[in-house]
């Protein structure tokens, strides 16, 4: 008897020992607030990003990742947990999701990985997300200057134990507001190419410089974690993701369910899995990323009906170049501003945004000088009025952002600024009516209550767990 069960343990280790060495670690880089068509690999011309730049020659580029609202805490836990935000609880800045939510922790610890977060956390309740804390990158995306990082314990993280697999979320802080970190003398504000959204004032032209100079600094980070995963020898064996996060502190991006908030940059890296230096237009959005890690980990388990999103796992391997149909987007304003509510669906050519509350004035206190703290962060914002009574570009600039229609329909392929309102367009009514109607629908399925979401008392039950909407089990 002692025989058998010597040789039925010794048989499970052998089981346990193979499917441990066939699991792949997975390292998520994340930075902060950092609009994707800055980038160079997605048409930005100012930023130089010799690491990412060199990540993508590399890896899988997606041409069409989306995240479902642009805000630091909601894209976080929809990214952990692979539920939107009505779904995981957290549909506001600054907020909670639902203390029974599970995460990422939860899903691949239970398939053996040890699951570690170093850098910005921005999630809540702890339960929910239980991530092993990895020092060494700083917590505080505020702080003036950042902390120097230092790779000690993200060394010791992928070097602990062999025999098992890790997933490592390291979050940085960069190109989040304050621009205080990187040499902005590389960028002399007169030469820079300002995007078509952004007025052109000298102001800008020098938060534009600091920022650009954040992004570099950004950049410099990711090179030293990929030459860390080298140094450890798992670099061969680890799959790689880099995410831009939500559209930058500049008006028209964060805090907007235009496709410059929603859009995110997308990097997937794999030796042997994953071709190198291609790209791909099939559309993800961040409710994938763990049903897909799942995958990836090995899971034979039924998931479908835990998550909102899908796996992306064929995509990866080449199988697909197809994922999804639409992507979707949601936007409450309150604790940033007044109430604001914001809800979009895109077919990755064409987006349809409903303003719910069109008749507000937008606005957001942090960017626009509110208390003083947008003046220190923010000053050029002041300069976008002052000028607006000078140059008409500009002034359009600031209605577009502060004074909104009820629906705007824009072809984001041919107007990635998403510029042009294509509501009124006769030939555009087809595709209007067919997105409209999606909105519609994807809504319902959410249990969305729209207008009373976006309010002080609904943030403010959030906050403390005791969320006033529950959205109904997960519909495909």
């Amino acid at each position: 008897m002692k025989r058998f069960l010597a040789i039925s343990c010794g048989l499970f280790l052998l089981v346990a020992s193979c499917q441990a060495a066939e699991q792949p670690n997975i390292v998520m880089i994340l930075a902060d607030d950092c609009t994707h068509n800055d980038l160079p690999m997605y048409g930005g011309q100012n930023a130089r990003t010799p690491n990412l730049e060199q990540l993508a020659t590399e890896g899988l580029t997606f041409n069409r990742a989306y995240l479902a609202e642009a805000m630091c805490q909601p894209c976080r836990a929809e990214l952990y947990t692979g539920l939107y935000p009505m779904r995981n609880g957290c549909a506001w800045n600054h907020s909670s999701s639902l203390p029974e939510t599970m995460s990422m922790p939860h899903y691949l610890g239970a398939l053996g990985y040890r699951v570690g977060l170093s850098g910005k956390v921005h999630v809540l309740p702890k339960q929910a997300f239980p991530f092993e804390r990895v020092a060494g990158f700083d917590a505080n995306c505020v702080r003036n200057p950042t902390n120097t990082h230092e790779l000690g314990a993200v060394n010791e993280f992928m070097q602990r134990d062999q025999q098992q697999p890790f997933c490592l979320v390291v979050a940085l802080v960069e190109p989040h507001v304050p621009w205080v970190m990187g040499d902005a003398s590389a960028y002399p504000p007169a030469s820079l190419k300002l995007p078509p959204n952004m007025a052109d004032t000298k102001l800008t032209r020098d938060a534009f410089s600091r920022y650009l100079a954040e992004i570099t600094y950004m950049d410099s980070q990711v090179g030293e974690l990929l030459n860390a995963l080298e140094d450890a020898g798992e670099a061969k064996n680890t799959l790689v993701l880099f995410s831009s996060e939500q559209g930058s502190q500049f008006p028209g991006n964060k805090w907007t369910n235009w496709d410059t908030g929603v859009h995110t940059a997308l990097i997937a890296r794999w030796p042997g899995v994953v071709s190198a230096g291609v790209r791909t237009d099939a559309m993800v959005q961040f409710a994938d990323v763990l049903p897909t890690l799942l995958d990836v980990a090995g899971s034979t388990e039924d998931h479908s009906d835990a998550f909102d999103g899908q796996s992306f796992f064929d995509v990866l391997k080449g199988k697909t170049s197809q994922h999804r149909k639409y992507v979707y987007g949601v936007h409450n304003n309150v604790p940033e501003g007044p109430p604001y509510p914001v809800r979009t669906v895109s077919d990755g050519t064409y987006r349809y945004v409903r303003n719910l509350l069109h008749k507000n004035l937008y606005i957001e206190k942090h960017l626009m000088g509110i208390r003083g703290e947008g003046l220190l962060n923010n000053p050029y914002w002041q300069t976008w009025i002052w000028d607006s009574w000078e140059s008409p570009e500009t002034y359009r600039l600031v209605q577009r952002y502060m004074n909104r229609p009820a629906e705007a329909l824009y072809h984001t392929a041919t107007d990635p600024y998403e510029l042009n309102n294509l509501v009124e367009t006769e030939s555009a009514q087809k595709t209007l009516n067919r997105l409209s109607r999606e909105l519609d629908r994807w809504l319902v399925s959410q249990g969305d209550p729209g207008v009373e979401q976006d309010t002080p008392r609904s943030h403010q039950a959030a906050k403390r767990g005791e969320h006033r909407f529950r959205a109904p089990t997960v519909e495909k």
